[in-house]
């Protein structure tokens, strides 16, 4: 997945983190990607701060949308 924005020729930096599903708390592969010059910013600790925060697994967001598409047919 990719953190803020990568413009053409900029470097890319990998990292992993360790995300938990804010739902279920269950682990998930954490392979990440951004730009050289946006990684260890302040905005880029808060996006990620958010991310960790908001993330939910495939299960769990799947769930999620079933749920919200029932309630609009109702």
């Amino acid at each position: 997945m990719i953190i803020g924005k990568i413009k053409n020729n900029e470097k890319r930096i990998k990292f992993n983190l360790e995300i938990k599903c804010s739902n279920c708390k269950t682990e998930v592969p954490g392979g990440m990607q951004t730009s050289e010059q946006y990684y260890g910013s302040e905005s880029f600790l808060k996006e990620i701060e958010k991310f960790k925060k908001n993330y939910l697994c495939g299960k769990c967001r799947d769930k999620k949308r079933i749920k919200q598409k029932n309630k609009k047919r109702n």
